[in-house]
């Protein structure tokens, strides 16, 4: 198939390749201009951009495709088969989802009609979902509103973390992708209307989000804890400094029960003024070789942790070394 590809992070990086893998004639990238990035704030290209430069792939780099008139006379001169769109990061106007002979195809990363929006993968992980997966979507004007063409699904593990389940969707998007426009091509395809009484729209994160609350349940907590891995991490502050958590695992009251611990202090959070248990949440149990943190609901048992200016360490070496 001739194809125009439309994406710009690394998830979106599988996808191209396995189409390129697959034989597909990919005849332009499209992908966001080039952004600061970094402590020094240089210009730098997004990833599929890179990807497509050593592909050999014509790139262009609108910034509101929805308004560039060349980009949009540009797309039509190569009249395309498809245009696959992986996290591009722009809403594409009818008019260019109407330029192609089988349409726009998207591949996003949750099962439609669950999860639309931004950061579909890191809220798999925080709302403790069994099961995630791709979806491939004929695209309409809407936000992920589209017939659902295909999906691939896979369980989550015990201790998935947002990173985790973002290389293994990125990878079964490339997979899904290849299977759905062969299908497409041979008019195999059935498209599945979404139903809107089951979606559930999502926004992105930023860095605050990973503020930890100590009054929810420990449960709670450790999902955020790996759902927000790696970024923006999950934190609290720890005598003025930022200790970000990396790993943990919840304790009940009787697990408790078979460890000698002594308060060693305090974890600072958000606390809600009306709530007369908050001032007990967030206090530091501890012995040689466990680290506590007391939750609205049961204990949190730190693991692996980071103190402002250190690096990642277990809890027991954090414990051999800091004064409290």
């Amino acid at each position: 198939m001739k194809v125009i590809f439309m994406g710009t992070p690394d998830f979106a990086v599988s996808t191209l390749e396995a189409l390129h893998k697959a034989g597909h004639e990919i005849t332009l990238v499209v992908t966001q201009p080039d952004r600061p990035k970094g402590r020094h704030g240089e210009a730098q290209k997004s990833d599929v951009r890179i990807a497509a430069e050593k592909l050999d792939i014509p790139v262009i780099t609108p910034q509101k495709i929805r308004s560039d008139e060349d980009a949009k006379r540009l797309l039509k001169e190569q009249a395309p088969d498809v245009i696959v769109v992986t996290a591009f990061g722009q809403i594409l106007p009818q008019e260019i989802l109407d330029i192609p002979r089988y349409g726009c195809i998207n591949v996003h990363a949750s099962l439609l009609p669950k999860y639309r929006g931004a950061a579909p993968i890191q809220w798999a992980v925080l709302n403790g979902d069994e099961e995630s997966g791709v979806t491939t979507m004929q695209m309409d004007a809407g936000l992920d509103t589209g017939d659902i063409l295909l999906t691939k699904k896979l369980k989550l593990d015990a201790k998935e973390t947002g990173g985790s389940l973002f290389d293994k969707l990125a990878a079964l998007g490339g997979e899904l992708i290849v299977e759905t426009l062969d299908k497409l091509e041979k008019g195999t395809l059935t498209r599945t209307p979404q139903d809107p009484a089951l979606a559930t729209k999502v926004g992105l994160f930023t860095k605050s989000s990973g503020l930890i609350d100590w009054s929810d349940s420990a449960i709670k907590i450790e999902r955020q804890i790996r759902g927000l891995n790696p970024w923006p991490s999950a934190y609290s502050f720890l005598s003025g400094k930022q200790i970000k958590l990396w790993d943990s695992d919840v304790i009940t009251d009787e697990a408790l029960k078979t460890i000698e611990l002594k308060e060693v202090g305090t974890l600072d959070y958000r606390r809600e003024a009306s709530d007369d248990d908050a001032v007990k949440s967030g206090r530091l149990l501890a012995d040689q070789k466990h680290l506590i943190v007391v939750c609205g609901k049961d204990y949190l048992q730190i693991n692996e942790l980071q103190l402002e200016g250190k690096k990642r360490m277990k809890a027991e070496d954090f414990l051999r070394g800091y004064r409290f």
